[in-house]
């Protein structure tokens, strides 16, 4: 059966991959005597929400308008304390009805603004490593990637001079994400200043990906908000799923210049509708009533940033401590590498052996080969033995 030339370049990624080889691992393991699968390939976090965001959601799915279908129009309560709340966080006034916009997931706006802004064969900008879905959007828009590689010998900060005034010139999207995954850094508000300086002066969009900014483990979290360019060209994208630990409940926002935030409206509008009001209630409720719940989760993760990293260093595994929560961006180790496997045959052969799933770093780009994503999604008891079941194998290798 035929199939378009469009999905078949975007290829199975590497969340998908990696399904598949925790599937095949469980089917083997059960009943075997094999460890148990111990999942760290994705940022789905084991914390739980904020109470009253789920007691709210529980009420309001009582109310029988909250299974109906959902347009942009009822979605003005869930913008309007987005715009208080972001008046709170960045002390910047936002309209909730020209600037602000509903989405569900950051995932599904990332993946959908370059259908909005580009037209086929245009070129636009993605960090190198990037968020899968950075470059799954580009490709659906037909538009043509140029990528700007980050380098961890200058603490992965970005090198805007790697390209030339005329290729800037050619550039209609940039896509930047800061604090970043994978490499869990923060960052720094001059980057994203300067970022937001050479888009209006190059005359292209600015899309700053921020599902990360309440996540901060060392300093404070960049945003293009904070940037007095930020209606000149700009769109930053925000997300319950870290902060608030409401990664399935798939509810995010957009706040940026009132014309792109039509054209995204416009496109949404014949693709999705929106998510129930009973769940947009819920996110309403821990803006308001639970606005300190990534204050309270950050003490969690740099608990087990620092266990996980000293065992690890222990076995023989060099870790650079990461400035964002959740993540540790792991050099493959050099017997892996000196035995020929690259990024993905090491996650690979890793969960063969040991039980332990982790994401390798060329699903988000070539400067993610010889790199692996570990996320801090367990109780500090059962990373340090999925650790330890790591650190055993490596031992033999």
């Amino acid at each position: 059966m035929r199939i378009s030339e469009r999905v078949q370049g975007l290829g199975s990624g590497v969340f998908a991959r990696n399904d598949q080889r925790k599937l095949a691992y469980r089917l083997r393991s059960a009943g075997s005597g094999l460890e148990p699968l111990l999942d760290l390939s994705l940022g789905s976090t084991d914390l739980l929400p904020p109470p009253v965001a789920l007691e709210v959601m529980r009420q309001q799915l009582l109310d029988p308008a909250s299974a109906a279908y959902c347009l942009h129009g009822a979605t003005a309560p869930f913008r309007e304390a987005v715009a208080s709340w972001a008046k709170r966080r960045f002390g910047v006034q936002v309209d909730p009805q020209r600037e602000v916009l509903f989405l569900v997931g950051s995932q599904e706006g990332t993946a959908h603004l370059p259908l909005a802004v580009l037209n086929p064969g245009d070129q636009a900008l993605l960090l190198d490593p990037f968020y899968p879905s950075h470059l799954g959007g580009l490709q659906l828009a037909s538009a043509q990637p140029r990528f700007l590689r980050l380098r961890a010998e200058q603490d992965f900060c970005p090198d805007f001079d790697q390209l030339s005034p005329s290729q800037w010139d050619a550039l209609k999207l940039m896509v930047l994400g800061f604090p970043h995954n994978p490499t869990a850094t923060t960052g720094e508000q001059a980057w994203v200043d300067a970022a937001a300086e050479r888009a209006v002066r190059h005359g292209l969009v600015f899309a700053h990906d921020n599902p990360y900014v309440d996540l901060a483990l060392d300093g404070e979290a960049p945003a293009l908000l904070r940037s007095p360019l930020w209606r000149q060209c700009g769109i930053e994208f925000f997300s319950f799923s870290k902060g608030w630990c409401l990664g399935g409940y798939r509810l995010a926002f957009a706040i940026g210049a009132e014309p792109l935030i039509t054209a995204l409206r416009q496109l949404k509008g014949v693709v999705d509708f929106n998510q129930s009001t009973a769940l947009q209630a819920g996110a309403i409720a821990a803006l308001e009533q639970a606005p300190d719940w990534p204050d309270r989760i950050k003490p969690i993760y740099r608990e087990r940033r620092d266990r996980m990293a000293s065992v690890l260093q222990a076995a023989g595994w060099p870790v650079r401590l990461p400035s964002m929560a959740l993540y540790l961006w792991l050099q493959v180790p050099e017997r892996a590498r000196l035995a020929g496997l690259d990024s993905e045959q090491f996650c690979a052969q890793l969960l063969d052996a040991t039980g332990v799933c982790l994401t390798p770093g060329h699903g988000f780009g070539d400067a993610g080969e010889g790199y692996a994503r570990l996320a801090l999604v367990h109780p500090i008891e059962e990373l340090e033995a999925g650790a330890q079941r790591m650190a055993a194998w490596l031992a033999q290798l």
